[in-house]
């Protein structure tokens, strides 16, 4: 998929300014600013609709006009939104139909942000005519490197508009109404279709009774979700055809966000110039996290570098609970960015507002202006560090050779399905094998179903529940030319249209797999049940139990849980929670056993060797293993393709890599709380400091510290990529 990243001398640095919010000698103010923490970038005009058309009849460019003209004279590069991110009053007081009908039916009336209806022929015509005005008059504009359309896309409408928008949808996607009766399943409860007209939306007053993830329809549901993902791709795309009437050249995105449930992203990705998305984890310790979005991100235009359109230089007020970041992180985290793949790290914001829900947001100048605070400080050192680095790691991409499937399809079907478990989150079935890869110190790349896998030496699908074309069979490639497949429970369970496979679970899977699932039992948050992990032929020691748990079991009144599980010389006890598929191998080795329940003794984890097939392997894993759980399995997985990474033994150290026309950077990153000590992966020169390192050579890392090593030709060959 062709990307379009900006072409720039260095990683560009600044984010979302705002001037319209501010007399203008405050605007001098901010430049001399921006000038002491190198800022070099300004985002520009994303909420502005309001001012630059006070009517329907009336625009007035003179303050964006001065606003990009004194950017210009600073000799920033500039990302020029189209400012349709927000409605103004005026358009939602005149046209009600723009505003937004929710999920339980009622029509909002003026006000937040994200408030279009999609499908609005209103809100269509005069946000293109918006973007057309502005890239009419700016295209050309000294410094401009971008244009942002719209803003952080998401929420969803279901008005009479959107109604018939997915009629029309639907006939497309389907031809007939005899093939979306098939897809939906309509002769069940009596919803055979005989006119397109009587469709309506899934919703809180149709097939909806508990909530939008309670349907007694999944394939209307699912379909509408697609849907509503496309009419606002719909919209991107109106107003970026308007751009290209005036601007053939200058790269066109919006900003995405990391693991976002409305908007399927790969959806989304082939008419983006380049991806680019907003940072703000949840928590002071989702490195992890953040590394999986960032692969996420740049998975989208396979591979090719993105950006970090905005993140928090201090605190992110959107929250009960609001902490700032503590010294060193916001380096830490700027530089794990650029190291998975980023082009550009850009904050909201560059001025704090003075007031609204944003007024506490964190921002490079706080209200008072102050460039004498630790915050700005950070900002600007950061600042300078991006300046000598220069153009070193620009364009450069991660050498993965491992995969991991990423599927909003597959997310969306798990989670509105009933008859599963409903504690179960597809996000975090993903995170939980994300996070033992990248603690193992693989090199990872996150893509779609229908990437391409012939690279990859091993292909890791989580809950890969809904499958789409010929993905089954791409997945066997990956096992018969020696590679390793991993699949978790609930995979393989529906088609495209969700509905199941009249076949053994888990349906096209199961002879890759070597195995059916008879059975799939789930528990209450918290339950346990011990699984005892073991290398397939490892020889039993007699006489001991995995745990009491079995026996426990056994009290308790399951039958068969008395049974135990004898433990070898290096076996392992962890827990498995939530859902236990009761697993019958048909051809498959058991790796794990149950400790509990009636099915105690049972497989929970097994490997496959196909016949016919040398050194390819496909593990499956029947139930949320913990931590310890999935690192296990990740561990032998990696180990056989020598891709576990030199600090696999250090957790919170990340090593990550870029490549680029035969040279490589190394980014050593220490997210701990500690001092660790440990020892040179490669030989290089590292970028920040200009010192010499030798392979073997001790490094010692205090908390949040960052490497980048360029290599040397010397450095010999390295696990972990």
């Amino acid at each position: 998929m062709t990307a379009r990243v900006p072409a720039t001398a260095k990683i560009l640095y600044g984010g979302d300014y705002n001037p319209e919010q501010w007399p203008r000698d405050v605007w001098e103010e901010d430049y001399a600013a921006f000038g002491k923490a190198a800022i070099d970038t300004v985002t520009l005009n994303v909420f502005a609709w309001s001012h630059l058309q006070p009517d329907e009849d009336t625009y007035d460019f003179s303050r964006l006009d001065a606003i990009v003209g004194r950017a210009v004279g600073a000799g920033a590069h500039v990302v020029l939104a189209t400012a349709t991110g927000a409605l103004p009053p005026w358009l939602a007081h005149r046209y009600p139909e723009v505003n937004r009908t929710d999920f339980e039916g009622r029509r909002h009336v003026y006000g937040q942000r994200h408030n279009a209806c999609p499908s609005s022929p209103v809100f269509r015509r005069m946000s293109a005519a918006l973007a057309d005005r502005i890239a009419e008059r700016y295209t050309g504009t000294p410094g401009l490197v971008a244009w942002h359309v719209g803003n952080e896309y998401g929420g969803a409408c279901y008005c009479e508009n959107c109604a018939a928008g997915f009629r029309g949808w639907l006939r497309e996607r389907y031809g007939t109404l005899e093939r979306l009766n098939e897809a939906w399943n309509t002769m069940f409860w009596s919803h055979l279709f005989s006119d397109w007209e009587q469709i309506v939306p899934p919703s809180a007053l149709s097939e909806h009774w508990r909530g939008p993830d309670h349907t007694a329809f999944q394939g209307i549901t699912l379909d509408y979700l697609r849907f509503m993902s496309d009419a606002m791709l719909r919209n991107f795309r109106d107003e970026k055809a308007a751009i290209r009437r005036h601007d053939a050249d200058t790269p066109v995105t919006t900003n995405f966000m990391g693991m976002f449930r409305p908007i399927d992203y790969h959806r989304w990705a082939a008419d983006l110039d380049f991806a680019s998305w907003d940072n703000y984890p949840p928590g002071p310790r989702e490195h992890a996290r953040m590394a999986l979005a960032h692969d996420l991100m740049r998975g989208l235009k396979d591979g090719a570098p993105f950006w970090v359109m905005e993140q928090t230089p201090t605190i992110t007020a959107s929250r009960g609970v609001n902490p700032v970041k503590r010294p060193g992180v916001l380096r830490l985290w700027s530089w794990q960015a650029v190291a998975h793949g980023a082009d550009a790290v850009l904050y909201f914001q560059l001025r704090q507002s003075r007031g609204a829900c944003e007024k506490y947001h964190g921002a490079v100048l706080d209200h008072g202006g102050r460039t004498d605070t630790r915050a700005f400080r950070e900002v600007a050192e950061l600042g300078r560090e991006f300046g000598e680095l220069g153009g070193a790691v620009l364009g450069a991409r991660t050498p993965a050779r491992v995969a991991l499937l990423f599927d909003w399809d597959s997310w969306w079907a798990a989670e509105i399905t009933d008859g599963l478990n409903r504690h179960v989150k597809y996000p975090a079935v993903v995170l939980a094998y994300y996070r033992a890869l990248w603690r193992a110190g693989a090199q990872i790349d996150v893509v779609p179903q229908s990437s391409d896998l012939s690279g990859y030496d091993v292909v890791v699908a989580p809950l890969l529940h809904l499958l789409k074309g010929d993905v089954a069979e791409r997945l066997g490639a990956v096992v018969a030319r020696g590679g390793t497949a991993l699949a978790t429970f609930w995979s393989g369970r529906v088609d495209e249209d969700d509905n199941a496979y009249l076949m053994d679970v888990p349906g096209p899977l199961a002879g890759l797999f070597g195995i059916r699932v008879e059975e799939t039992d789930s528990g209450e948050p918290g339950a346990v049940n011990p699984v005892t992990l073991r290398m397939p032929g490892a020889a039993a020691t007699p006489g001991q139990l995995a745990t009491g748990a079995a026996t426990a079991g056994a009290a308790a009144g399951f039958p068969g849980a008395d049974r135990g599980t004898d433990l070898a010389e290096g076996d392992t006890v962890v827990d498995g929670t939530l859902v236990f598929e009761v697993i019958v191998p048909d051809g498959a080795e058991t790796a794990g056993t149950y400790g509990a329940d009636f099915y105690a003794g049972a497989p929970a984890v097994t490997r496959h060797r196909p016949d016919g097939v040398t050194g390819g392997e496909a593990w499956y894993v029947g139930t949320a293993l913990d931590d310890d759980g999935v690192g296990w399995v990740v561990r032998r997985v990696l180990e056989r393709h020598d891709l576990v990474g030199p600090y696999a033994a250090w957790p919170d150290v990340e090593l990550a890599i870029r490549e680029r026309d035969g040279e490589r950077w190394s980014f050593v990153l220490n997210h701990g709380t500690r001092d660790v000590e440990v020892p040179a992966h490669t030989s290089g020169t590292d970028l920040l400091t200009g010192r010499h390192v030798v392979r073997g050579e001790a490094l010692v890392l205090a908390p949040t510290e960052v490497l980048i090593l360029r290599e040397n030709e010397d450095r010999g060959t390295d696990p972990g990529t």
